[in-house]
């Protein structure tokens, strides 16, 4: 049955296999969306979904229906690396370049006796 909604005729029919059988578990995807053009992703929550494309279709059925969203990325959680807490010490900045840092001045206290001197 062809429909007269043009977004529902560009989402082509999945012909990948999706029965499971016993033992088997669908796989989880991390989803991402857009609230609108030139916005940073926000990650919003996950699916599990056989494959990417049934993946993409549960993240815009579960987070686009209910939210202003303009894009979506959808990606295994497998494939979603990060660092170990252990290796925190990588971020800290390095000895030589702490002219770097702003924490040298104390603007904040000579903006506050400035106030304090010129109501």
């Amino acid at each position: 049955m062809q429909s007269f909604d043009p977004r529902v005729n560009r989402i082509k029919p999945i012909e990948e296999k999706t029965e499971m059988n016993i033992g088997e578990a669908w796989e989880p995807y991390e989803v991402f969306h857009q609230k609108k053009r030139g916005d940073h992703h926000i990650h919003v929550g996950s699916v599990h979904a056989p494959n990417a494309a049934q993946a993409l279709l549960f993240a815009k059925e579960q987070y686009g229906r209910r939210q202003n969203c303009v894009n979506m990325w959808v990606v295994k959680t497998a494939d979603v690396t990060q660092f170990q807490y252990d290796d925190a010490d990588i971020f800290e900045t390095a000895i030589d370049k702490e002219y770097r840092e702003a924490y040298g001045f104390k603007v904040r206290d000579k903006i506050n006796a400035y106030k304090k001197a010129n109501p």
